[in-house]
């Protein structure tokens, strides 16, 4: 009896160690260990998941912007202002706002009202001036540049927004980028439906484009992580590194009439692009391949139509393309992005002045408009103009 009991003590005492042995064994036989024992990777993309550690945390995240183009770490645009010097030009400006303004050959001319032409109404009526107001009576001038006088009280010294730059570019960009063209809200995907993020953007603000896509009728640019924005608020570049159809050289400036903007590019590379505004409907920029053929520092721009009527002294940094089409500095609006030119493609001075010094003679001006709304007629493009 006593061994009986003594055999019965000693199989529970060990019944404990059998049962570890066999759960280490069943343990030690898995190829999977439970996640709660799992070692989580560190933050960072993860095409396929690793074997030795599980990608969650921040790697979720990651992984999700890498699917929506947007790389780790996120890299800025390799662009730079170019010297603000560029903008500074010499002239000074005078708005003519008087309906039908006089100008004069002389002071005795002007003392006796005798005007030698006469500026019709026009937004866009501009004269450079030189030295100091003159005083005839009780009338007070300004002699312009060109010789002529005109009175002070019919207008007044240029008042000109901050000046808008383009961007330089150290090397190729890895994606599309673009300016804001207004003040506009993100959203958190694509689609009018979306609720908002909270964050502004604000016109001129640069902008990295990751990823397109269309929603209600309408496309997206994603431009930050879970940041959509609707398109048309959106001047956009798309840099690429072969010529376009019909260019043969290595270096060119490309128009895109849809999107406003100007990149110019040297061995097949992206080196600077800028918003621009060319012809308005009827007064078309008219696409093609074309060379510039005359460059002028400054020029004067008029066209004596009275229905269409617009008088603009020493327009600076002017290139001629294609017939009175031009590239040119454009100091009396700040409208870049927007339609605005009878057919030239207007810039800002300092822009035009960077564009100036880079251009040659005989350099290819390529123009397109890839949404196919430019008419391509021959017979509805005249000789162009501001």
């Amino acid at each position: 009896m006593r061994r009986t009991l003594f055999t019965l003590f000693l199989l529970i005492s060990l019944l404990p160690s059998w049962t570890s042995t066999a759960f280490a064994q069943n343990k030690a036989s898995s190829n999977q260990e439970p996640d709660t024992g799992s070692v989580v990777c560190p933050p960072g993309v993860y095409p396929s998941a690793p074997d030795d550690c599980l990608p969650l945390g921040p790697s979720v995240y990651l992984n999700q912007t890498a699917a929506e183009g947007i790389p780790f770490p996120r890299l800025p645009l390799p662009a730079y202002s170019p010297d603000k010097s560029l903008d500074d030009i010499p002239y000074q400006y005078f708005k003519v706002i008087d309906a039908g303004a006089p100008l004069f050959s002389s002071l005795d001319a002007a003392a006796a009202n005798q005007p030698s032409k006469i500026l019709y109404p026009s937004k866009d009526l501009y004269v450079s001036y030189q030295g100091a107001l003159v005083t005839v009576g009780k009338d007070a001038f300004y002699q312009l540049r060109s010789g002529y006088w005109v009175r002070a009280e019919g207008g007044r010294l240029g008042e000109f927004d901050p000046p808008f730059q383009g961007l330089l570019f150290s090397s190729q960009p890895r994606n599309s980028f673009g300016w804001i063209l207004g003040t506009v809200k993100s959203r958190i995907a694509p689609g009018l439906n979306s609720p908002e993020t909270g964050n502004t953007w604000y016109r001129f603000n640069v902008v990295q484009i990751y990823d397109t896509r269309t929603a209600d009728g309408v496309t997206w640019d994603l431009v930050a992580p879970n940041e959509w924005l609707d398109a048309i608020n959106i001047s956009r570049v798309d840099p690429h590194s072969a010529a376009p159809p019909g260019v043969t050289s290595n270096r060119w400036v490309e128009v895109n009439l849809f999107e406003q903007t100007v990149s110019v590019y040297e061995n097949n590379r992206l080196i600077f692009a800028t918003m621009v505004s060319t012809g308005v409907d009827r007064f078309w920029t008219r696409p093609g391949v074309f060379q510039i053929q005359k460059k002028v520092v400054a020029e004067t721009m008029e066209n004596s139509v009275r229905d269409d009527f617009y008088f603009l002294e020493d327009v600076p940094w002017t290139m001629y393309f294609d017939e009175a089409r031009a590239l040119h500095g454009a100091y009396w609006h700040n409208g870049f992005g927007y339609p605005h030119s009878h057919g030239c493609v207007n810039m800002s001075d300092g822009d035009a002045h960077w564009l100036y010094n880079w251009a040659n003679l005989g350099d290819t001006v390529y123009v397109y408009d890839p949404s196919g709304r430019t008419p391509t007629d021959p017979a509805l493009f005249g000789s162009g103009a501001p």
